[in-house]
């Protein structure tokens, strides 16, 4: 075997390591520079047609022009979104695959599953918000008939134990801005999950549950058809989408004041995503939302764009994760 040093004895030994290491490196980082060189896979947690799914075709083309690549969309859904975490997870961190993730997903899940196959905050990097989604009081009034948010306290109150309400899906940020509600109202009623949006919505109008804390986006229709009922929006001020429609805080009711309970979408890469990528991806998200008819689009569904950078964002999952867990705590809710 050939002895460096023997082969080139004026070249230090430590310099020449290192100029082989920076051979090897090179190619690598050549690669990271030039991403995306190939078409970018969001993973979805929740079905077509749910608010998760209309927001990513929202910025699904805008982004992949931004970025160079087109944007594919691949459906892994159930279990309140931990099978497209999982298969994330355990993704290849080249920026290729990244996971279209909630407050739910990324945040409530970790306290709500005692064994998951994943890390929810080890296993991932935060790659870029998208937008704060407000959910909605909504109801059936055939169902529950009912005009105001303290018509509603009163009667659930008086009839313990015979409302439920849907969601759509356990632990989900529809389910955890209803346990929130009920605890600080102290209401006594059934939780009801499904699928996703679309069920969820179905068994409204059918009449199989009385209410959802739903996102503004996925029942304006029904909304605006007279179908459904809104009685209080879940953040801290009112959406403009529905601004005739107060917010749960402002009711009035006991242990309601202050309410906020909105959660938000994001993308997540695997770790060890080079930082390069991620900023370059963080860019190219923050670009989409600036344009004029995104922002339109997205904030007249009832939504507020959220920017941050990576960093900003990581803080931003941190604090949220903490806030669920101690509203799972509080509501005392577990999900094997």
């Amino acid at each position: 075997m050939f002895n460096l040093p023997q082969i080139l004895p004026s070249f230090p030994r430590r310099a020449l390591l290192g100029a082989l290491a920076a051979l090897c490196i090179a190619p690598i980082a050549h690669a990271q520079a030039d991403w995306p060189q190939h078409p970018i896979t969001f993973i979805m947690t929740f079905p077509a047609g749910s608010g998760v799914d209309v927001v990513a075709r929202t910025i699904q083309e805008p982004l992949g022009k931004v970025l160079g690549q087109p944007i594919v969309i691949d459906y892994k859904v159930g279990a309140a979104g931990n099978i497209a975490s999982d298969f994330v997870a355990r993704a290849k961190p080249d920026g290729y695959t990244v996971v279209f993730g909630t407050a739910a997903t990324h945040g409530s899940n970790a306290a709500l599953y005692k064994k998951l196959s994943f890390d929810v905050e080890a296993d991932f990097v935060p790659v870029a918000p998208i937008l704060d989604v407000s959910n909605v009081l909504t109801i059936n009034p055939e169902v529950i008939n009912v005009k105001t948010l303290k018509e509603f306290v009163d009667l659930v109150k008086a009839n313990p134990g015979k409302y439920n309400y849907a969601s759509t899906g356990n632990g989900t940020g529809t389910h955890m801005a209803f346990a929130e509600f009920n605890a600080k109202a102290g209401l006594n009623m059934t939780h009801v999950p499904y699928k996703g949006g679309p069920e969820a919505m179905q068994a409204i109008l059918k009449g199989e549950t009385c209410c959802i804390m739903n996102q503004v986006q996925t029942v304006l229709t029904q909304y605006k058809a007279g179908k459904v009922r809104l009685l209080g929006v879940t953040t801290a001020k009112r959406v403009a989408a529905v601004q005739e429609v107060p917010t749960i805080g402002e009711s009035g009711i006991p242990g309601t004041q202050g309410f906020d309970s909105s959660t938000w979408f994001a993308l997540f890469a695997p770790k060890g995503t080079d930082p390069r990528i991620v900023a370059k991806f963080n860019a190219g998200v923050r670009t989409v939302l600036e344009m004029p008819e995104i922002r339109a689009k997205l904030e007249g569904a009832g939504n507020t764009v959220r920017i941050e950078n990576p960093e900003q964002f990581r803080a931003t999952v941190r604090a949220n994760r903490q806030k669920w867990a101690d509203v799972v705590k509080a509501a005392n809710i577990t999900i094997e």
